[in-house]
C-alpha cells in the first residue's frame, strides 16, 4: 500500500448496516469519533505546551535565554502556520483517523527526544543545544498542524449543520484541557524530577492519544456502511455539496470574509499565546510567584477557557438568537479589560487567578465565535479544512511573531542591578493589549460585509 492510498479518504464500505440499526450505529460511531478527536487533540496540546512549563528552569540553569526561547517557540509556530495551511487543504481528502494519529505519534517522539537529550545537555555546547531545540521544536510544529484540521473535518463529516455549532464549541475546549494538564501535571513533574521529565511525561501523553485515535475515531459514515450525514440528517444537498472539493477550496481562498476572520484570529492568538507562553515567567518575575504558584494561576486560565468555548455556542445561538456580533463585542471588551487588570493592577494569588480566569473565559468565547462560528457560517462543508488552513496560517504566523517580539521585548528591557535581573514588562504589556483590542474590532466592523459575499 502506497503512502497516498494509506492516507486518502476511506472508500464506502461494501457491507451496509441494516436499516433498523442505522440510527443506533450512527450515533454510537459519531459519539466515539467526537470524543476520540476531542480528547486526543487536548493531548496534542500537552505535547505543544510542555516547553512553556520549563522556560524558567531552562533560564535559571543557563541552558537557554529568554530571547532564544522566543525563537524556539516561534520555530514551532511558524512551521505550524505553514503546516496548518497545507494540511488544512490536504486533510479534506484524507483519512482523518490515520492522519491525526500520525501527527500526534511523531509529536510525542519529538518530546521524548528532547527529554532524553536534556539529560546530556551539560556535556554539550550552548549553541548546539539551542540548534537542537529549535530544529526539533520546528518538527513538532509540523506534526502539531496535523491535529486540528482532521478534528474539525470530523465534525463536518459526522454532524448535521444544526449541531455543528454546539459540538464545535465542545471540541474547542481541547486546547484548554491540554493546557490545564500541562500547567498542573507537567509542572509537578518538573518541580519534582527536573525539566527533562516534563518532556518525557508529555511524550507518554501523546502516545496515549495516538492509541485513542486509532481505537475510537472513524473516518466517514460511508466507510462504516452508513448513509452520508446529509441523508442521515435529512439535509438537502446544496449547490456547493455537488461541486468538486478543489473548486470549493479555490472559492475559500478568494473569499474576503475568510481573510478578515484570519486576521482577527491572528490578534486573538497574539494575546492568548502571550498569556499562555509568558504568563508563568511574568508572574515569577513581576509578581514574585514561585513556579508551582505561577503554574496554578495560569492553569485556571485553562479551566475557564473550557467554559468560555462551551458558553460561546449558547451565547450566540441561544441568548443572542444567532447574532455573532453582540457576543463578540461583549467578550472582546471583557478580555481586554481583564488583561489590563492582570498586567497593571497586580494583587495576590486569588486576584491574579480572577484576572486570568476572566481573560480566558472571554477569549474562549471570542475565539470560538470569530474563528469558529463566523467561519462556519460562510463556508461550505466540503471545504472546512481549507478554511481552517487559511485562518490557521494567519493565526500562527502572528503567534510566532508574538513569541519573538515578546521574548526580545522582555530581554531588551531587562537590567541588572547588583547581580539581580530586573524585568520591565511595560512595553510588552502594551503590545499585547493593542492586539486584544484589534481582535474583536475588526470582525465586528466587517461582519455584515462578510456575510453578504
Amino acid at each position: 500500500m502506497g503512502l497516498y492510498s494509506f492516507y486518502r479518504i476511506s472508500k464506502p464500505s461494501s457491507e451496509r448496516v441494516p436499516e433498523e440499526k442505522v440510527e443506533g450505529v450512527y450515533k454510537s460511531l459519531r459519539n466515539r469519533t467526537f470524543w476520540g478527536v476531542t480528547i486526543a487533540y487536548s493531548l496534542y496540546y500537552v505535547c505543544r505546551m510542555s516547553i512553556n512549563v520549563v522556560k524558567q528552569p531552562l533560564i535559571d540553569e543557563g541552558v537557554l535565554t529568554a530571547g532564544q526561547l522566543g525563537l524556539i517557540g516561534s520555530a514551532l509556530l511558524f512551521v505550524y502556520a505553514v503546516g496548518k495551511f497545507m494540511n488544512g487543504f490536504i486533510a479534506d481528502y484524507c483519512n482523518i483517523r490515520r492522519f491525526m494519529a500520525t501527527g500526534l505519534f511523531i509529536s510525542a517522539v519529538v518530546n521524548l527526544l528532547l527529554g532524553v537529550f536534556g539529560l546530556f545537555q551539560s556535556m554539550l555546547p550552548t549553541m548546539l543545544i539551542f540548534m537542537m531545540f529549535a530544529v526539533l521544536w520546528g518538527v513538532n510544529g509540523w506534526m502539531q498542524s496535523m491535529g486540528s484540521p482532521p478534528g474539525v473535518i470530523s465534525l463536518s463529516r459526522w454532524f448535521p449543520q444544526t449541531k455543528r455549532g454546539t459540538y464545535y464549541s465542545l471540541f474547542s475546549t481541547s486546547p484548554y484541557i491540554g493546557e490545564f494538564i500541562s500547567y498542573n501535571v507537567l509542572a509537578l513533574v518538573v518541580g519534582w524530577l527536573g525539566w527533562q521529565f516534563g518532556f518525557v511525561i508529555a511524550a507518554l501523553a501523546g502516545l496515549a492519544g495516538a492509541c485513542l485515535i486509532l481505537l475510537f475515531v472513524s473516518d466517514t459514515p460511508e466507510s462504516k456502511g452508513l448513509p452520508s450525514v446529509q441523508r442521515l440528517s435529512g439535509e438537502e444537498l446544496t449547490k456547493e455539496d455537488k461541486m468538486p472539493t478543489k473548486e470549493l477550496q479555490k472559492m475559500i481562498v478568494k473569499h474576503p470574509g475568510i481573510w478578515i476572520i484570519a486576521i482577527s484570529s491572528a490578534f486573538i492568538y497574539i494575546t492568548r499565546y502571550a498569556v499562555a507562553g509568558w504568563g508563568i515567567l511574568f508572574l515569577q518575575k513581576e509578581r514574585g510567584c514561585g513556579l508551582a504558584e505561577a503554574s496554578q494561576i495560569i492553569a485556571f486560565s485553562a479551566i475557564f477557557g473550557v467554559l468560555g468555548t462551551v458558553l460561546a455556542g449558547w451565547l450566540s445561538d441561544g441568548l443572542f438568537k444567532g447574532d455573532r456580533v453582540k457576543p463578540a463585542v461583549l467578550s472582546g471588551i471583557i478580555s481586554t479589560s481583564s488583561l489590563i487588570l492582570f498586567l497593571f493592577v497586580g494583587g495576590g494569588f486569588v486576584l491574579n487567578i480572577f484576572y486570568v480566569s476572566l481573560f480566558s473565559l472571554s477569549v474562549g468565547v471570542l475565539y470560538c465565535i470569530v474563528a469558529g462560528l463566523m467561519a462556519v457560517d460562510i463556508v461550505p462543508r466540503k471545504a472546512t479544512g481549507a478554511a481552517l488552513g487559511v485562518v490557521g496560517i494567519s493565526s500562527y504566523i502572528a503567534a510566532g511573531l508574538q513569541d519573538i517580539t515578546s521574548g526580545y521585548l522582555i530581554q531588551g528591557f531587562m537590567t541588572e542591578v547588583d547581580g539581580t535581573d530586573i524585568y520591565d514588562f511595560g512595553p510588552v504589556s502594551w503590545f499585547w493589549i493593542v492586539a486584544s483590542v484589534l481582535s474583536f474590532v475588526l470582525p465586528v466592523m466587517n461582519w455584515k460585509k462578510m456575510k453578504s459575499n
